[in-house]
């Protein structure tokens, strides 16, 4: 009977981690009824794991402000009561929904109760922490240095693990499925609701989901999407529609892996230590290459240029990636001048930079931005 319960449980594991996204699982509500979580497809979802008699619990009317503000705009919150966290979630589900439309008169949808930790948590939570590890507590704000040291008292290491470590931990999911980011029970509302807007809004949720791509998958971009992001690119801004820039969209296979074989014999050694090495350009089956003017003019309004492009290219389910080295690299170097030469660039322009282009074969996490570079002048 051990080893069944052992293997299921690790069954149960296998399955949560082999999930491609929140979709792929089933809760229960709080009357007992399966609820597929992929009847939430196309909604920003926002899960909490609750309780009722906790510090944080005063978090409940916030979150129904949240509700009650960005529910018609697509977002959902989905409340998971659970107890292990000082058992300050006592009682039936029945009762805790009682006491939260009484106290904090809640519209949001409320689950069963469940485990978060543990062997007994529930194949949701255990996906969840599998994409969003534990990032610490906020220790700038005083609550969020009390939990680190009530942590760190227990376990010196307790940051190493994905555990969630308090109630009132939440998790943001995109319209698509993806769990975009975690915040612990100490982190300010204020920046939760941030990315919400940022996530309900489409533009500004292409633009937070773009990531420099360094791997692409052995397919070719459609002719006909390279149409779309360029006309995007070339309707940027630019000074008194100057539009100083010229741009070549090089598709020609052959021409790129005729110029990365150049590459490869003169950077032997580096090519060897990259054993995913395709090509020069990131391995990108495509290449934007962007040129403005030989004296230095219209850079700013090229970087508008190719920021509309790589924007473009992300909300069509393309990666992109801004290269500046190959750049060098080929203006450098006579052995590649006829890669140049076949661009078929005017004289009084210059290549500035290459946006390498094609389908993901990775999904990098966002590197951390700093905020404290950015001052208000009120």
């Amino acid at each position: 009977m051990k080893r069944l319960f052992l293997f299921l449980m690790a069954l149960i594991c296998v399955l949560a981690l082999s999930a491609q996204s929140v979709y792929d699982f089933t809760v229960k509500d709080d009357l007992g009824n399966d609820v597929s979580l992929a009847d939430y497809k196309g909604k920003v979802l926002l899960i909490v794991n609750t309780a009722t008699r906790c510090g944080f619990t005063p978090q409940y009317k916030e979150l129904e402000e949240l509700y009650e503000k960005y529910e018609k705009e697509g977002l959902e919150i989905l409340d998971f009561p659970c107890n292990q966290f000082g058992q300050q979630a006592p009682g039936t589900i029945q009762e805790i929904h009682q006491f939260c439309t009484a106290n904090f008169n809640i519209h949001f949808p409320q689950f069963d109760k469940i485990d978060v930790n543990g062997d007994n948590a529930h194949p949701l939570y255990t996906y969840l922490k599998s994409q969003k590890g534990f990032g610490g507590f906020d220790l700038t704000d005083d609550m969020g240095k009390r939990l680190d040291d009530m942590f760190r008292k227990r376990d010196a290491n307790f940051d190493k693990n994905a555990d969630i470590k308090w109630n009132f931990t939440k998790f943001l999911v995109s319209r698509d499925g993806r769990v975009i980011k975690r915040y612990e029970p100490s982190d300010k509302m204020s920046d939760v609701e941030i990315d919400i807007q940022l996530e309900l809004n489409p533009v500004l949720s292409t633009m937070m989901a773009r990531r420099s791509i360094r791997k692409y998958l052995d397919k070719p971009v459609e002719h006909e999407k390279l149409e779309v992001i360029i006309r995007a690119g070339i309707n940027a801004p630019s000074g008194m529609n100057r539009q100083p820039w010229i741009v070549r969209v090089v598709e020609d296979q052959q021409l790129i892996a005729s110029v990365t074989e150049v590459y490869k014999q003169e950077n032997a050694e580096q090519v060897k230590r990259d054993k995913d090495f395709k090509n020069m350009f990131r391995n990108a089956p495509t290449l934007i290459c962007v040129c403005t003017a030989a004296q230095g003019d219209g850079e700013l309004d090229a970087g508008l240029l190719g920021e509309n492009m790589m924007l473009a290219a992300q909300a069509m389910g393309l990666g992109t990636c801004c290269l500046g080295g190959p750049v060098r690299w080929l203006l450098s170097n006579e052995k590649a001048k006829f890669f140049v030469d076949r661009l078929d660039i005017p004289t009084d322009y210059k290549l500035n930079y290459i946006i390498a282009i094609g389908y993901p074969d990775e999904q990098p996490e966002a590197k951390p931005r700093d905020a404290s570079k950015v001052k208000y002048i009120k």
